[in-house]
């Protein structure tokens, strides 16, 4: 009996020994599935409110947005191991292993309606003009940015500024919307489209009686400090960034002078005005513009992409003459598919108003698809505020 029980004790402390080095492999392997589960969902929760605001714009109705403010998950690990001697036969005097575990998952979710005055007033303002700049230098098409974020195209002529509404009921603007964009698309896809702020100089001037010992120290560290025996002044000058000009040349290879005045001209506009100056010359100097793209809110956007569904759609467009080659001209800025019955094969589709709605994914603008939707759901995220994690309801699921 001593031979039988001994190997059988051994054995059965193996098993354990095991179960305990399985326990510790499975925790982090389970975390990692449960983090990347979350992520997943919260992902695909946002992208389905995405396409049901679309909806509720096309029907004109509130649009609204309930966000994840915080996901709480504790897991309990349990592992059981015993031993009993077997029941019947030669075998009872063997041990046997008794072996048990189980795991539990808590989650806690909380949500939270995105609502109130904050967040009221950074859905209807329009974007600012170094978002749409960083984003440029993200490497994204000017023509999908602008067709989503501008509201409108106002060009400077001899006799005045005219404006252009980036709007398919307005048929002789939304031509010329379309054009210029196209234009400023084709200057990017040669490489020679610059988004560069300007660099000027500022410069003052003040009594030498006025400044201190001190003082004069700690100008000396922020600007260049000139000193004029004949008048007793100090000129202070400093290099500055003024706003963003979109250009098919280096705008750094301009005069002091003439930085100064198109820094003067861009202070003219509003904060979500982009200012353009394509000049001879260059690429795209055939056709020379200048003026202003006026961007719109996160709101409009919204009802732009809904109202494309059917009330005002969207239609082809060829570029001017004097446009160099354009890779892509896509007749929608995001396809939207809008079926009484589920679409297949879609990476994302959502039910609303008795209808589903889906991004088209397939065929040969499925890329500009994804970075269309891609982008909205970024500038959403510009738009959102941070979710309180304190004061509001929190859903707990069990399982």
């Amino acid at each position: 009996m001593k031979n039988s029980v001994v190997p059988s004790a051994w054995f059965s402390l193996g098993i354990v020994s095991c179960l305990l080095v399985l326990s510790g492999c499975l925790s982090p392997i389970t975390l990692t599935r449960a983090v990347i589960a979350y992520d997943e969902a919260i992902t695909e929760s946002q992208s389905k409110q995405l396409l049901v605001n679309i909806a509720r714009a096309q029907h004109h109705q509130p649009i609204h947005f309930t966000g994840v403010s915080n996901v709480a998950a504790t897991f309990d690990f349990r592992f059981t191991a015993g031993a009993t001697p077997a029941l019947t036969g030669d075998a009872s005097r063997t041990i046997l292993p008794v072996i048990g575990g189980s795991v539990a998952e808590n989650p806690t979710i909380s949500i939270a309606p995105i609502e109130g005055e904050e967040f009221t007033k950074r859905l209807l303002t329009p974007f600012h003009e170094a978002k749409l700049t960083l984003l440029l230098r993200q490497g994204i098409d000017i023509d999908l940015l602008l067709r989503l974020m501008a509201k409108e195209l106002r060009v400077n002529q001899s006799d005045g500024t005219i404006a252009y509404r980036n709007n398919p009921s307005d048929k002789a603007g939304y031509e010329m919307f379309r054009r210029v964009v196209l234009h400023l698309s084709a200057i990017q896809d040669h490489n020679s489209l610059y988004v560069e702020p300007l660099r000027i100089e500022r410069s003052w001037t003040i009594p030498a009686d006025s400044v201190t010992a001190e003082g004069f120290k700690a100008l000396e560290q922020e600007y260049q400090v000139a000193y004029d025996a004949k008048d007793k002044t100090f000129t202070l000058r400093k290099q500055i960034e003024g706003g963003t000009l979109i250009t098919n040349y280096d705008p750094n290879v301009l005069s002091r002078e003439e930085r100064t005045r198109l820094q003067n001209e861009n202070e003219q506009g509003l904060p979500h005005d982009v200012t353009f100056d394509i000049r001879p010359g260059h690429v795209g100097g055939d056709w020379p513009l200048k003026g202003d793209f006026r961007l719109r809110s996160f709101n409009a956007m919204l009802n732009f992409l809904g109202l494309s569904l059917a009330e005002e759609p969207e239609h082809h467009i060829e570029k001017d003459h004097r446009t160099p080659e354009v890779m892509e001209n896509p007749v929608k800025t995001m396809d939207l598919i809008l079926s009484s019955s589920a679409p297949s094969g879609l990476d994302l589709v959502m039910k609303s108003h008795g209808n589903y709605y889906a991004v088209n994914t397939t065929g040969p603008q499925a890329r500009w698809n994804r970075e269309a939707f891609k982008l909205l759901s970024q500038l959403f995220q510009m738009t959102v505020t941070e979710i309180s994690r304190a004061g509001v309801p929190s859903i707990t699921i069990a399982k």
